[in-house]
C-alpha cells in the first residue's frame, strides 16, 4: 500500500500545529478500490486500532510513569510513534468514509476501466501490463497504478488496437493497447 498521508515529520510539531492530513484524491471524488484494496484498508485500520494503538499506548503510559528515571529521548521517539500511528489512523477512516468499491459487473470488457489488466507496448517495446486500483493500492514497480495517475487516465476508455498518448515530463509516449481483461476477486 501506498503511504499516501502527510509525510513531514509530525515530531516537529505539537498540539495544533500539526499539518492537515492530505487526501491524495481530487475534491469530492470518491475513493474507488478493487474488492481486495478495500479489504487490505479496512484490515489495516483494524489492526491499527486493535492491536498496535493500544500496545504504542500502553508502552508510553509505561514509559510516563516511570518518568524519573524515563529515557527523555525515548519518551519523545515513543510519543512520536504514536502521533505518527494516529495520524494514519484518522487517515484510513477519512479513506474509508470515501470508499467506493468498483465491481466487474456492467463494465465494457472491450474497453479499459477501473480494475482493469492492460498491457501495452511501445513502438519496438517490451509488452508492459498495468492494472488500473485505487490510489491506497497503487504500486508501480508491481504495475498496479492508480486511477488518478496520467497513465491510466490515458488509458481508461480505449479499446485493444488502441493508440493512446501520454505526456510525461521527459516528453510524449504513445502506447498501443494489446489486451484488456479484468479480474476481480
Amino acid at each position: 500500500m501506498s503511504r499516501a498521508f502527510v509525510s513531514e515529520e509530525d515530531s516537529q510539531f505539537s498540539g495544533e500545529e500539526v499539518p492537515e492530513i492530505k487526501i491524495p484524491l481530487p475534491p469530492g471524488a470518491r475513493n474507488y478500490m478493487t474488492h481486495e484494496g478495500a479489504e487490505a484498508l479496512r484490515d489495516e485500520l483494524s489492526r491499527l486500532s486493535s492491536k498496535e494503538r493500544p500496545r504504542l499506548a500502553a508502552g508510553l503510559a509505561r514509559e510516563v510513569a516511570g518518568r524519573e528515571g524515563a529515557d527523555r529521548d525515548r519518551l519523545i521517539r515513543e510519543r512520536s510513534k504514536l502521533r505518527k500511528l494516529e495520524r494514519r489512523i484518522t487517515y484510513l477512516g477519512k479513506m474509508l468514509a470515501r470508499l467506493e468499491v468498483v465491481t466487474p459487473e456492467g463494465q465494457d470488457p472491450s474497453r479499459v476501466a477501473f480494475g482493469a489488466a492492460v498491457t501495452v507496448a511501445e513502438t519496438g517495446g517490451e509488452p508492459r501490463v498495468y492494472r488500473i486500483v485505487g490510489v491506497d493500492e497503487s504500486d508501480p514497480d508491481r504495475g498496479l497504478i492508480s486511477w488518478i495517475s496520467p497513465l491510466a487516465k490515458a488509458l481508461i476508455g480505449a479499446r485493444v488496437d488502441d493508440k493512446v498518448r501520454l505526456m510525461l515530463p521527459e516528453g510524449e509516449r504513445e502506447l498501443t493497447v494489446t489486451g484488456i481483461t479484468y479480474k476481480f476477486a
